[in-house]
Order: structure tokens, then C-alpha cells, then sequence
């Protein structure tokens, strides 16, 4: 009977043994992720695994796990422009590598990759990019400049396995003297914008003052003519124009009352 559960005993360690065998033989390769095999005897092996569980031989195959996800990274460099101007972009990239490409990849670059491709043709691009432009045209053609900035950055990510999902200019600033002449700029433009103003109001004002004596004028070149025709008979007719207004507006005040000519008015009131 002891025999009996001493080859169970054994059974059970041999078991474990071979449970712990097969663990050591399995991999996982977790979503968005791919795996490259190393060999001992054969170096990077060529086939990418996918996603799943996979098999390896124990302490002679070991798995490179590679995240294929796109992912940010900020690049900043500071260059010059065309006109010599310093020049602080930085730009925000969403990279991943090209799944075919992982063996060559780990054999030439490493898992950091990234940290070894992309500043430098970052920087290279940027430099080739910018210039080409003068600084102001670096504010007003911005979108030109990014699109430039992409095509150059995606040809050469491509070189190295790598695409590039999304390019983005997001922090561009210049030097301290160019930002002050701008503002100088800028001051300048406004105080001409006001003094423009200010001489077409002038310009109005003497507009509106000339038509105006010109219309006085008229007016006494008519009235000299009226006078002359006609005498005093057309300033006794505004006489009675005035005198007719005057006597509208006093009709329609309840301070005032008319009383009749002569002096026995008041006698005449009700006792």
C-alpha cells in the first residue's frame, strides 16, 4: 500500500513537472500587440506572431513583444528661418511601426526604436522645412508649412518601418527681438489706422462745413432776389407765417386763455 502511494506521489511530481514545462513553452501576445521569436541557434526568426497564445521552446526561443497602437510622441527643436530668425517648434506626432518590419527592426534599432529614429529626422525635416520660409510667412502660411512638414516626415519614417498616423504643428514662438518688432509692428499699423481716421473725419467736418455756407449762400442769393421783386411784402408774409405758428402752439397750452378786445371785458364777466 505504501508503494502504492509512493508511485502516486511520484506521479503527481512528475505531473507538476511537466505543468511547469508547458508554462515555460506558452507566450501571450496581448491585443494591439505583435511578438518576434529570438533563437539561440538562429537569431530573429522572420515570422511575426499575432495576437493569442503561442508555443516556444523553452530556454532556447524567447518573445520580443512590440506595441503596434499608435502613440504620441513631442518633438521640439529650434532652428532658423529663411530671414535667420530663431525659430521654437514643436510637433506632436502618432506614431506606430510597420508589422512586417519587426524582425528587421529589433535587429537594426531595438524596442526604443523611437527614441532612436524619430528626433533626428524630426530635426532634420524641420530645419530642411522651415528654411525655406521667412519668418512672418511662418505665421501666415502655417498651413503650407505643416503639410510640408508631414509629407517629408512620412517618407522618411517609412525608411525606418515606421508609420506616422497624424502630424501636428502645435507650439511655434520666435526669438525675443523678432516677437518685439512684431509688436512694434503692430502699434505702428494701429497708429496709422487712427490717424487715416482722423483725417478723413477732418476732411468730412470741412466737406459738411463747405455745403453748409454754400447753402447759405443760396439762401441769401434768394432772399436778395425776393426782396428785390417783391419788397416788404414777402417779410410781412413770413411775419404771418411765424405769427399763425406761434399762435398753433399757444392754442394748444392750457396756461393760456383768450379774452376778447376792448376794456368792458371783465365787467362783462357773471357775477
Amino acid at each position: 500500500m505504501s508503494g502504492f502511494f509512493s508511485k502516486l506521489g511520484a506521479l503527481g511530481v512528475a505531473v507538476a513537472g511537466i505543468g511547469s514545462v508547458v508554462n515555460l513553452a506558452l507566450y501571450n501576445v496581448d491585443g494591439g500587440h505583435r511578438a518576434v521569436l529570438f533563437d539561440r541557434f538562429r537569431g530573429v526568426q522572420e515570422k511575426v506572431a499575432g495576437e493569442g497564445t503561442h508555443f516556444l521552446i523553452p530556454w532556447v526561443q524567447r518573445p520580443i513583444i512590440f506595441d503596434c497602437r499608435s502613440r504620441p510622441r513631442n518633438v521640439s527643436v529650434i532652428t532658423g528661418s529663411k530671414d535667420l530668425q530663431n525659430v521654437n517648434i514643436t510637433l506632436r506626432i502618432l506614431f506606430r511601426p510597420v508589422v512586417n518590419e519587426l524582425p528587421k527592426m529589433y535587429t537594426n534599432l531595438g524596442l526604443d526604436y523611437d527614441d532612436r529614429v524619430l528626433p533626428s529626422i524630426t530635426n532634420e525635416v524641420l530645419k530642411a522645412v522651415v528654411a525655406q520660409f521667412d519668418a512672418s510667412e511662418m505665421i501666415t502660411q502655417r498651413e503650407i508649412v505643416s503639410q510640408k512638414v508631414s509629407e517629408e516626415l512620412i517618407t522618411r519614417a517609412s525608411q525606418f518601418g515606421i508609420i506616422l498616423d497624424d502630424i501636428s504643428l502645435t507650439h511655434l514662438t520666435f526669438g525675443k527681438e523678432f516677437t518685439q518688432a512684431v509688436e512694434m509692428k503692430q502699434v505702428a499699423q494701429q497708429d496709422a489706422e487712427r490717424a487715416r481716421y482722423n483725417v478723413e473725419k477732418a476732411e468730412m467736418v470741412k466737406r459738411a462745413a463747405v455745403i453748409s455756407a454754400e447753402g447759405d449762400a443760396e439762401g441769401a442769393k434768394l432772399l436778395a432776389e425776393a426782396f428785390k421783386n417783391y419788397g416788404d411784402g414777402i417779410v410781412e408774409l413770413r411775419k404771418m407765417e411765424a405769427a399763425e405758428e406761434i399762435a398753433s402752439d399757444l392754442s394748444k397750452s392750457r396756461n393760456v386763455t383768450y379774452l376778447p378786445t376792448g376794456q368792458q371785458t371783465l365787467l362783462a364777466l357773471p357775477q
